[in-house]
C-alpha cells in the first residue's frame, strides 16, 4: 500500500492527531512504540496514520506492529499481515489463549472487559519484551463517549479513559493518539485507502454493551449535531464544585 499524504489527511486526520499528540506531550524523538493491531479498522487506521507522521514528523521514532491472536477459529490475519509489509514494517504474532480463558475457563457473562484488560496486559508484556517505551491504542472520540456512558450507565461513576498513562507496574507510556478523530472520518480514511479489515471471530462480538452505547450516541448525534464535541468540552472542564461532596 502506498503512503500517499494530501490536504485531506492533513486536515482530518494529521491535525487532530497532531493536536492530541500535542496537548498531552505523546510523542518524543527516540521513542519506539507498540502498536496493537487486532486487524479491525481503527488500529490498522493508527498505523497508518503513524505511518504518516514518520514522514512528516522532524524526528524520528520507530514502530513495533503486535497482534495478539485470542485462539479464535476462523480468524485469518493474513490480509493484516500484507497490509503491515505493504507499510514497510513486519507484524510481531503473539499467540494466547486468552479467548479459552473468557469464554471456556471463567465463562464470563459479560466477557468483555475481562478480554480487554487480558489483552492489554499481553500487549504491554510483549512490547516491553520488544524493548518498546510506548504502547499506541486506537480508540477515538466516539470510544471515548461511549465509555464515559457506559460508566455513567452502567457503574454509576463518571469516568474515562486518559489520553496518555504511564503504567509504573509495567514500566510503559500508553498513547491514544486518535482522542480526538470521529469514527466516521476512520471509516472514509479506511475506504478511501482500502485499509483491510480482518473479520472479527469473537462470539460476543456486536452484542455488548458498548453496542448499546454507539447506538445512543448515534442517536444523540441525529438530534444534537455537535454532541460529541460538546461531551468532550465538558470532559476537558471539569470543575469539582459542580458536584457534591459528602460530608466527613
Amino acid at each position: 500500500m502506498e503512503i500517499r499524504q494530501t490536504k485531506a489527511d492533513n486536515k482530518k486526520l494529521l491535525t487532530p492527531v497532531k493536536k492530541a499528540m500535542q496537548q498531552y506531550r505523546m510523542l518524543q524523538p527516540g521513542d519506539r512504540i507498540a502498536v496493537g493491531l487486532s486487524g479491525g479498522k481503527d488500529s490498522s487506521t493508527l498505523f497508518y496514520i503513524l505511518k504518516l507522521l514518520q514522514k512528516q514528523l522532524p524526528f524520528e521514532f520507530e514502530l513495533v506492529p503486535i497482534c495478539l491472536t485470542l485462539g479464535f477459529e476462523g480468524m485469518d490475519i493474513s490480509p493484516l499481515e500484507e497490509y503491515v509489509e505493504s507499510l514497510g514494517s513486519s507484524l510481531y504474532v503473539k499467540p494466547t489463549h486468552i479467548g479459552r480463558i473468557v469464554f471456556d475457563v471463567r465463562n464470563e457473562k459479560n466477557p468483555c472487559s475481562l478480554c480487554a484488560n487480558l489483552r492489554r496486559g499481553a500487549l504491554y508484556k510483549t512490547a516491553k519484551a520488544l524493548g518498546c517505551n510506548k504502547a499506541a491504542l486506537g480508540h477515538h472520540l466516539d470510544d471515548v463517549i461511549e465509555t464515559l456512558l457506559m460508566n455513567l450507565v452502567f457503574n454509576g461513576k463518571l469516568g474515562v479513559f486518559q489520553p496518555k498513562s504511564y503504567l509504573d507496574r509495567r514500566d510503559i507510556t500508553v498513547i491514544r493518539p486518535m482522542i480526538y478523530l470521529e469514527e466516521r472520518t476512520i471509516e472514509g480514511i479506511v475506504r478511501s485507502r482500502g485499509i483491510p479489515v480482518v473479520k472479527n471471530a469473537c462470539p460476543a462480538n456486536r452484542k455488548t454493551k458498548r453496542e448499546e452505547m454507539k447506538s445512543l450516541v448515534a442517536e444523540l448525534s441525529r438530534r444534537y449535531p455537535d454532541i460529541r464535541y460538546r461531551v468532550l468540552h465538558a470532559i476537558q472542564n471539569v470543575n469539582p464544585g459542580d458536584f457534591w461532596n459528602k460530608c466527613p
